[in-house]
């Protein structure tokens, strides 16, 4: 399990120690709060939760599940919770988001992942600033984190889509109906996580566990209500982008159609002079004009005024 073992803490009140696999061997409730937080992808993980005899099948099964969705579900006086957090990882895109699985009792906490959070090194950070309040108040700074990290995601969002508001009506451009296309797909990636870890959060609270305190429900409650809060915004963000795509399409429409308009015009103009030219323009004898020095330029006046009462007449029917 050395591979994968990511940090093993001990915890009691204020102080904070870290274990080795030898220490966590030799752990005893009685010593504090055991966090052990794994890559489960790692050689020995699974071998090593399946050997643990007292934490039970299915808490090993969502540890090392290949897919996971947010939940929460009790076995005992124990908490599987199943939680995500928007992927801050170099090169990643945050609607990628990661999953965070934990097993928690009264005595212990034991948390799995596959690609680093950053949500978890601020838990860490936390540990030396306020000291822990058992389990419940670990799962509790973890929520807390996994959901505040979405804040700044989502404010970007809607940056993006308050600039696409003011550029559609400065200068529109057929380049930004992919920005609106991505920022409404970043939205539904986003909002198909985040409704289910809402309702697991909400379970959680609801679940009768001794080591879940009034204060825990409390601050999870608060959670609940800021999660509820990004999906509305992410439900907005995505209207504002369907009313900015649909803006966008007008305008875009309206350019097309006032090009073909100008062209409409340009060929209605020229079609009579067309026919006038192509008329005169036939080699037979007969034609008006043919052996005067002026033919020609009373052709083209001819045209002049043909294309004068043209515009009159598009004018006078507001065509023009």
């Amino acid at each position: 399990m050395n591979n994968g073992l990511i940090h093993a803490l001990l915890i009691k009140g204020s102080s904070v120690v870290e274990l080795d696999s030898n220490g966590i061997r030799l752990w005893q409730p009685s010593q504090g709060l055991l966090w052990l937080h794994l890559d489960w992808t790692a050689d020995g993980v699974s071998e090593w939760l399946q050997g643990q005899d007292n934490l039970p099948e299915t808490a090993v099964a969502a540890l090392l599940a290949e897919e996971t969705r947010p939940r929460a579900s009790a076995s005992g006086d124990g908490l599987m919770l199943n939680l995500r957090g928007v992927n801050l990882n170099p090169g990643a895109e945050p609607e990628d988001m990661v999953s965070l699985r934990a097993w928690a009792d009264a005595d212990r906490v034991i948390s799995t992942r596959r690609r680093p959070l950053l949500s978890v090194k601020d838990v860490l950070n936390s540990l030396n600033e306020r000291k822990l309040d058992g389990p419940g108040d670990l799962l509790v700074r973890l929520a807390d984190a996994l959901v505040s990290r979405m804040n700044n995601v989502i404010d970007d969002l809607e940056d993006g889509i308050a600039g696409l508001e003011d550029k559609v009506m400065r200068e529109p451009d057929r380049t930004m109906r992919n920005d609106l296309s991505e920022i409404r797909r970043n939205a539904i990636a986003l909002r198909r996580y985040l409704a289910p870890q809402r309702e697991a959060l909400s379970r959680m609270q609801s679940e009768q566990l001794s080591w879940l305190s009034d204060m825990d429900r409390l601050r999870l409650r608060e959670i609940s209500d800021r999660l509820i809060r990004y999906l509305e915004d992410l439900d907005a963000l995505r209207e504002r982008a369907a009313v900015v795509q649909e803006e966008l399409l007008g305008l875009l429409s309206d350019q097309i159609n006032k090009r073909a308009y100008v062209l409409s015009v340009v060929a209605a103009i020229f079609l009579p002079l067309g026919f006038l030219t192509g008329l005169l323009g036939v080699n037979v004898s007969g034609i008006p004009g043919a052996e005067s020095p002026y033919g020609f330029l009373i052709f083209c006046l001819i045209l002049v005024v043909v294309v004068g009462i043209q515009i009159g007449v598009f004018i006078r029917q507001r065509w023009l």
